[in-house]
């Protein structure tokens, strides 16, 4: 699986301007609400509150992986967002988050929710791949260098 298997252009924010984990959850609510017109913002919202009240999926070094899984999807989907200034996240690190990929997955993905979140934090945990999106200025620039990603074919 690729990454641009999981996003579209639409549902990148380039220096987002949100200021708190609150506001950046909306951001990525409403878009990720985008193509998917059988659930709303608010639900993906109170999906991924719940997730976060079980634990921070702030990994450190900037960087969260905000998900949730939701009833009637057939496919996993992404968010992506690049703040203009990093916000507290709850990171392990407790340094602001500024890069932040969020993924709706259906109830029915086990195994492949955690595999696709094993393999995400794996390429967000290059230093080199993070330093090139945050210097990124704009929406294609951001989905270019997330679509040559590849995760691995297992999930």
């Amino acid at each position: 699986m690729k990454i641009s298997d999981l996003i579209v252009p639409e549902r990148i924010s380039c220096d987002n301007e949100s200021r708190s984990k609150k506001k950046v959850l909306e951001a990525l609510s409403a878009l990720l609400v985008t193509d998917t017109p059988d659930i709303s913002q608010d639900e993906i919202f109170k999906s991924l509150i719940s997730r976060e009240r079980l634990g921070s999926t702030g990994l450190g070094h900037g960087v969260a992986l905000p998900h949730a899984r939701l009833p009637g999807r057939e496919q996993a989907i992404g968010a992506f967002i690049k703040l203009e200034q990093g916000v507290d996240f709850d990171a392990i690190d407790n340094q602001p988050t500024d890069l932040l990929f969020s993924l709706l997955v259906p109830d029915h993905f086990t195994d492949e929710h955690l595999d696709i979140l094993a393999q995400l934090a794996r390429i967000f945990s290059d230093q080199a791949f993070c330093e090139a999106l945050r210097k990124s200025e704009t929406r294609e620039q951001l989905y270019e260098l997330l679509s040559n990603q590849h995760t691995s074919s297992a999930a």
